[in-house]
C-alpha cells in the first residue's frame, strides 16, 4: 500500500512538466490515497472484530460487552470516512492521470466518461459504492451474523482494487490478482484490526486479554497471507534459486523473506506474552470494580507500537523491493501468441503422463487453502490426543489425501491443461465433485472441529460457534437436504455448462474460483447425506440412499451423453482460438470431455456405492446386535419377573398354610 502512495507522488511529480494538474491534484491524491486505505482497512478491521473477536455477555464488570456496540460504531464511521475519502480519490487520481487541473472547463465531462467508461474509473467508481452501502449497512448492524455479512460486503472492494495496478498487466494474471488480494486482505485485517482494538480498549476491562489473544491468531494469520503472496508474487519474477543471490532483486526478495520471518516470530512472541501478563493483571481484581472505565494498561500500547514497528520494517522493505527491476519481465515481450491472447497464458506442451505429474501453475488462493486445511486438521487432531481424546488415523490419512488432490487438481495438471482442452477441465470438475469430497466426506471434518474447539461463553463466536452457526443454518439445512442435495449434485453441472457461467469461469478469475468453491461444496454436501458423520443432512434409509445415487449416476451418464452428441462448441471463442497444433480438435476434445464425464466419472459413483453397501451392512450389524440385546434384556426380565411371582407365592404358602391334611 505505502509503494502504491510512493509510486503515485513520483508519478504526479514527474508529470509537472507536460501535464500540470495543479498543486492540489499533485498533493491531494496520495494524501487521499492513504486516507482512504487506511479508513477501508479501520472499516473492516472492525467488523472482523465485532465478528470474530469481542464479547458481547459476560456480567464480571460494569464494561461487559460494551465494547461490541463501540466497534460496530467504529465501524460506520470510518465507512462514512471512507466514502468521502473515495471518492476524493476517484476525482484526484483522475486528475493524476489525465494532467488536469479540477477546475478545468472540460474536467467533469471528462471524469463522466471516466468513471463509465474506463476499467480504472469504473473500479475507482465501484470502490465509492461499496464504501457507501457499507456505511449505509454498519449503522444497523446488531449481531455478529451481521457484521460478518457487512466485512463481506466491504470486501468487494478490495476485490476490485486487486485489479488494478501492476496485476492487471502482469503475463501470470490470476496469480497477480490472487496475491494482491490476499495482500490487501492480509493488511487490512492485522492494520484495521489493531486500529479498531486500540479505539475500544477503553471499554474491554478484564476482556482486554482474551481480546488481544483472539486478534493476535487473526493477525498471525494475515501475516500468513501477505508473507505467502509476497514469497510466490516474487518466485515468479525469478529466474531460478541463483538469482536469489547473483541479481539486486533476488537480494531483497532474501532480505525481506528473513525479515518476514523474524518479524513474525518476534511478534507472536510478543504477543504472547503481553497477552499473559495482561491476564495476570487482572486475576486478582475485585470483579465489583467497573474496570471497563479505566485506561488500558500500558502493555496493550506497548504492544501497539511493536506492531507498528513491525508494519513499517515490512512496508519498508516492500518498498525498496517495488522499486528494483526483477529478472523476468512481467509485462509481455513480442507477438502474443493466440493462446496467450485467449486465455493470458502460453500454450502448454503436448499433454503426458509425466506432464500431468509435473505441469504446474499457481492457484495461489486454493494453494492455501489446502495447506491452511492440512495444519487446521492435524492441530485438531493433536488437541483431541493431548487430552487423552482418540481420533481415527484412518480418517486424518482421508483428509490428507482429500487436502493434496484438491491442491493437484486446482494447481496442477488438470489446471495448466483445463485452460486449453475441454477434456481436462472435466477432469478437474469431476475431481473437485467426486473424487475430493469422499475423502474429506470420510474425515468427518465438522466433527472433529466440534470436539476439538474450545467453547466460548462470552457471546463473541469463534470458530466453533461460527461452524455450528453455518451447520444449523436454514441455508445449510435446505442445501443438506438429500433430495435438494442429488438435485443440486447433477441439475448444476447442466446449469453451469450450457450457460454463460461457463464462460465466465474461464474469463474471470472470480468466476473460476466460484465455480470451484460451488462444485466442492455440492460434492461435499451429496455425499455426506451418503456416506459421512457430520452433522447437518437428516439421512435417508439406506435402500433410499442407492436409489438416490443411482438417479445421480445416470443424471451424470445422460449429461455425458449429451456433451458426447452436441455438435456445436461450448464456447467456440475460447477453446476455438487458441492455435494447437497438437492434441484432436476442439469439437473431438469435446466429445472426449462427453465420455469422460460417461465412463470415468462412474468410477468414483461406484466407490461411493460400494462404501454405502458396507455401510448399510454394518448398520443392519449393529441393529440386530441391538436387537439381540433387547432381546436378552427382555428374556432376563422376563425370567426375573417369574421368579419373583414363585417366590411371593411360596411366601403366601408360609404365612397361610391351609387346613392340615
Amino acid at each position: 500500500m505505502l509503494a502504491v502512495v510512493l509510486g503515485t507522488v513520483v508519478a504526479s511529480q514527474g508529470t509537472v512538466d507536460l501535464l500540470d494538474p495543479g498543486a492540489l491534484v499533485r498533493w491531494g491524491a496520495p494524501i487521499a490515497t492513504t486516507l482512504s486505505e487506511l479508513a477501508t482497512a479501520v472499516t473492516i478491521g472492525a467488523l472482523v472484530l465485532a465478528a470474530f473477536v469481542l464479547p458481547r455477555t459476560g456480567g464480571r464488570t460494569v464494561s461487559d460487552g460494551a465494547a461490541w456496540p463501540a466497534a460496530i460504531r467504529v465501524a460506520a464511521f470510518a465507512a462514512g470516512a471512507w466514502t468521502v475519502l473515495a471518492l476524493a480519490d476517484l476525482v484526484l487520481g483522475y486528475g493524476v492521470v489525465a494532467g488536469r487541473p479540477l477546475d478545468s472547463p472540460t474536467f467533469g465531462p471528462e471524469l463522466g466518461v471516466y468513471v463509465t467508461s474506463i476499467s480504472l474509473g469504473k473500479i475507482g467508481l465501484g470502490v465509492v459504492v461499496v464504501a457507501a452501502l457499507t456505511s449505509v449497512v454498519a449503522i444497523v448492524v446488531r449481531t455478529p451474523t451481521g457484521a460478518l455479512w457487512t466485512a463481506l460486503l466491504a470486501t468487494v472492494a478490495l476485490v476490485l482494487q486487486a485489479q488494478t495496478g501492476h496485476a492487471s498487466g502482469d503475463t501470470n494474471h490470476e496469480l497477480a490478482i490472487s496475491a494482491m488480494f490476499l495482500h490487501l486482505l492480509g493488511v487490512v485485517v492485522w492494520i484495521g484490526g489493531l486500529a479498531a482494538l486500540a479505539l475500544v480498549a477503553h471499554r474491554l476491562g478484564r476482556d482486554l486479554a482474551p481480546s488481544v489473544s483472539r486478534y493476535s491468531t487473526l493477525a498471525l494469520w494475515a501475516f500468513v497471507g501477505v508473507g505467502a503472496s509476497g514469497v510466490v508474487n516474487a518466485a515468479i519474477r525469478l529466474g531460478g534459486p541463483a538469482d536469489l543471490v547473483t541479481t539486486e532483486y533476488g537480494r531483497l526478495v532474501s532480505v525481506k523473506v528473513l525479515l518476514m520471518a523474524a518479524l513474525g516470530v518476534i511478534g507472536w512472541v510478543h504477543r504472547r506474552r503481553v497477552v499473559d501478563r495482561l491476564a495476570a493483571q487482572w486475576r486478582d481484581r475485585d470483579p465489583r470494580e467497573p474496570g471497563g472505565r479505566l485506561r488500558a494498561p500500558w502493555l496493550f500500547w506497548r504492544l501497539v507500537a511493536v506492531e507498528l514497528v513491525i508494519m513499517g520494517a515490512v512496508s519498508g522493505v516492500a518498498v525498496a523491493l517495488s522499486s528494483a527491476e526483477p529478472p523476468v519481465p512481467q509485462t509481455p515481450t513480442g507477438e502474443l501468441t493466440p493462446a496467450e491472447i485467449v486465455t493470458g497464458h502460453p500454450l502448454p506442451a503436448p499433454p503426458t503422463a509425466d506432464q500431468w505429474v509435473t505441469a504446474f501453475r499457481w492457484d495461489l488462493i486454493m494453494a492455501l487453502a489446502a495447506v491452511s486445511g492440512i495444519v487446521v486438521y492435524l492441530r485438531w487432531v493433536l488437541r483431541l490426543r493431548a487430552r487423552g481424546d482418540h481420533w481415527s488415523v484412518g480418517r486424518t490419512i482421508s483428509w490428507v489425501v482429500g487436502m493434496l488432490t484438491f491442491f493437484w487438481a486446482t494447481s496442477g495438471g488438470p489446471a495448466v491443461y483445463g485452460h486449453v482442452l475441454l477434456s481436462a477441465h472435466m477432469i478437474e470438475h469431476m475431481v473437485l465433485m467426486l473424487v475430493v469430497p469422499i475423502f474429506l466426506v470420510i474425515s468427518g471434518p465438522v466433527t472433529l472441529a466440534v470436539r476439538a474447539l474450545p467453547v466460548r461463553t462470552d457471546g463473541s463466536r469463534g470458530p466453533r460457534e461460527w461452524l455450528l452457526a453455518i451447520v444449523h443454518s436454514r441455508w445449510a439445512t435446505f442445501f443438506a437436504n438429500p433430495l435438494v442435495a442429488a438435485a443440486n449434485f447433477a441439475g448444476s453441472m447442466y446449469v453451469f455448462y450450457f450457460s454463460e457461467l461457463f464462460r465466465y469461469s474461464l474469463e474471470t478469475y472470480i468466476g473460476h474460483l466460484a465455480m470451484v468453491a460451488h462444485f466442492s461444496l455440492a460434492g461435499y454436501m451429496f455425499l455426506n447425506g451418503m456416506i459421512g458423520i457430520d452433522p447437518g443432512p437428516k439421512r435417508l434409509p439406506h435402500p433410499m440412499r442407492l436409489v438416490l445415487l443411482f438417479a445421480t449416476m445416470a443424471a451424470h451418464a445422460f449429461f455425458g451423453v449429451a456433451l458426447t452428441m452436441d455438435t456445436a462448441l461450448l464456447v467456440p471463442e475460447w477453446y476455438g482460438l487458441l492455435g494447437r497444433t497438437w492434441g484432436p480438435s476442439a469439437l473431438d476434445d469435446q466429445r472426449t470431455a462427453g465420455a469422460i464425464v460417461w465412463g470415468i466419472s462412474e468410477l468414483p459413483m461406484l466407490a461411493v456405492a460400494i462404501i454405502l453397501a458396507v455401510s448399510w451392512t454394518r448398520a443392519d450389524e449393529r441393529a440386530a446386535k441391538r436387537r439381540d440385546r433387547a432381546a436378552e434384556r427382555d428374556g432376563d426380565a422376563e425370567l426375573e419377573a417369574y421368579n419373583a411371582m414363585l417366590a411371593a407365592m411360596a411366601e403366601r404358602d408360609r404365612e397361610d398354610p391351609g387346613p392340615s391334611r
